[in-house]
């Protein structure tokens, strides 16, 4: 039967989807889950060769909701619930795109895709360069990560830029919409206006984003710091299952007030004061 519907999804040769494309120029306020919503919408409704396969995608519309809508509005060819099995189904995924297709495989959290690591990594990542460019896996792996209580943002930074501005301290805050490639020429441009830096991450702190976004401005604008860059990340520990655990795992507003009082020189560094 999935082999029935990935034939019927094959997309004719030579087809363009560009013309289908429409963008709309008018900004609006989101939720992240929406806005993930309207982009798979959107992706769907131009290109007939894109489709969704992951656990609860369908029926359920998502562990998250974030396909809600799209079984009903392009029916079950194309939005496809799996069985729990990470391994196959994004197995199954990496031979669609193989073939043309533009799958979208859903974990339902991200830990999951370490079940189906050897496909993401060995049979799609690599296969690019491995052929000399002749196989083409256009494949988007998708799934949730980090905090989970919440399911939300609600370490908000946009508040902790308000409680520093009654203080008098100015905060430019950029939410950095990818990682791959990095946003080097915005950071670098924001520090050279602030003469300093404070980055924020759920991650691990060793090895994190973090660490690079501070090299990127250790090469590129040192000479424009005046206060040492302070660096916020989570606990160096597995993710907690329990609310009050979580939350002392993972940066809150009160531990961004902290580190811009420091690089404001509003507070004494944590060694200068024990």
């Amino acid at each position: 039967m999935l082999g029935q519907v990935l034939r019927r999804l094959r997309p004719a040769a030579g087809a363009s989807t560009e013309a289908a494309r429409g963008y709309s120029s008018a900004a609006k306020e989101i939720t992240v889950r929406d806005a993930l919503n309207s982009a798979l919408d959107e992706e769907m409704s131009a290109d007939p060769s894109v489709f969704l396969m992951g656990e609860e995608v369908g029926e359920y519309q998502g562990a998250y909701k974030i396909t809600k809508g799209l079984l009903d509005k392009y029916g079950p060819d194309r939005v496809l619930d799996t069985p729990i099995t990470e391994a196959g189904f994004t197995g199954i995924g990496v031979g669609a795109a193989y073939q043309g297709l533009r799958p979208v495989i859903e974990f339902m959290t991200f830990n999951f895709s370490m079940q189906a690591i050897d496909h993401i990594i060995n049979s799609a990542a690599k296969s690019n360069y491995m052929s000399a460019g002749q196989i083409n896996v256009p494949i988007v792996f998708r799934g949730p990560n980090g905090a989970a209580a919440g399911v939300g943002a609600q370490h908000s930074q946009l508040q902790a830029a308000e409680i520093l501005s009654k203080e008098g301290i100015s905060a430019e805050v950029i939410n950095l919409r990818s990682i791959r490639p990095l946003d080097r020429a915005a950071i670098n441009a924001s520090v050279r206006k602030t003469n300093r830096l404070v980055t924020l991450e759920e991650g691990f702190p060793q090895h994190g984003v973090g660490a690079e976004i501070c090299m990127s401005v250790v090469e590129e604008s040192f000479e424009y710091l005046d206060a040492p860059i302070e660096r916020i990340a989570g606990a160096d520990v597995p993710m907690p299952y329990a609310a009050n655990l979580e939350r002392l795992a993972v940066p809150q507003i009160e531990d961004i007030v902290r580190a811009a009082r420091r690089a404001c020189y509003r507070a004494l560094p944590m060694a200068a004061s024990a």
